[in-house]
């Protein structure tokens, strides 16, 4: 059962990676925070159909537990939207791709720890910090390089990213980490005692209730319907919301919350070779190590799993 988890997951990730040049072009037809209004009220209509058999199984407190799943959705993409707009999209991928850090972080304090969890092992943290730095040196733009230097510097230097300027994007877009972080370590809590169904039916709900709720305080929505917006919305709400968090709230019932924020992190790595396939935009040197790190960080975080802890179902 892990690995068919292991593999949806990928499935996921592969999808949200790749709806990354359907969405961008989208964007020129509506504003970021009105997009994401739209795809996620799209999805619940389409879960509401799908899942129509377990509305009447969804008990009060599954509905307490759905609201603060969607919750955490909501701010990752509300803060990731307004940040977006405030700075660029790599330096606001390469801050989103924090949780990879945070979400062994957080799991580490013992409220926050799903009940029968143990403390993260060494792997977990080293291979959450080769991931992140993988994300640097994948989505970061490189620094300038300065006048004068020899060539063995100057390489050194173009590897490194570029940091010399933080704006309120950027520390809006870090309350995006928080809230993705967030959003792994509430579905590994509630998870395995609510059926996939009805969570995805829950969390995607309430996600659009908050971003409804918050969308007037984000910017001044606008839409231009165009086939190219209809097509973008049908991929992004059917297939890589409706259908992917789907798989996402049962397979995390079966898998560590900082295995599944690793398997995130290969979410860029399916946008570049997207966008090779698609634009012909190659794999530079840089990138192609980035993707090699974030490779290394899900291998060590394998090939050392933690002791096995019993899931709600065995136990």
């Amino acid at each position: 059962m892990k690995l068919r988890a292991y593999l949806l997951m990928l499935f996921v990730v592969a999808v949200w990676g790749s709806t990354f040049v359907v969405i961008k072009g989208a964007l020129a037809d509506a504003s970021p925070a009105a997009f994401n209004l739209v795809r996620m009220t799209l999805a619940f209509a389409v879960l509401a159909l799908a899942y129509h058999r377990y509305w009447r199984g969804i008990r009060r407190w599954q509905v307490g537990a759905g609201a603060v799943v969607g919750l955490c959705l909501a701010t990752g993409y509300q803060f990731q939207t307004t940040g977006l707009a405030r700075t660029t999209p790599s330096k606001c991928a390469f801050i989103t791709g924090l949780l990879v850090v945070l979400v062994p972080l957080f799991s580490s304090i013992p409220g926050l720890r799903p009940p029968g969890a143990r403390h993260p092992r060494w792997n977990a943290f080293v291979g959450a910090a080769l991931a992140f730095v993988g994300i640097v040196l994948l989505t970061a733009p490189t620094a300038m390089q300065a006048q004068g230097q020899n060539a063995g510097v100057s390489a050194m230097i173009h590897l490194l990213p570029d940091l010399s300027s933080i704006n309120l994007g950027d520390v809006l877009t870090l309350g995006c980490a928080v809230g993705f972080a967030f959003h792994c370590i509430a579905l590994s809590h509630v998870s395995p005692r609510i059926g996939f169904q009805p969570l995805a039916l829950l969390q995607v709900g309430f996600c659009a209730v908050f971003m409804a709720l918050s969308l007037p305080l984000i910017e001044h929505p606008h839409i231009t319907w165009t086939p190219r917006l209809f097509t973008a919305l049908g991929v992004a709400a059917v297939l890589a919301t409706a259908a992917a968090f789907s798989i996402q709230s049962w397979a995390q019932s079966v898998l560590p919350s900082t295995h599944t924020a690793l398997l995130l992190t290969m979410e860029p790595v399916f946008a570049w070779i997207t966008s090779f396939l698609v634009m012909g935009e190659r794999l530079g040197l840089r990138p192609a190590c980035g993707a090699l790190l974030i490779l290394s960080g899900i291998a060590l975080t394998e090939l050392m799993p933690l002791p096995h802890v019993p899931s709600a179902h065995e136990a």
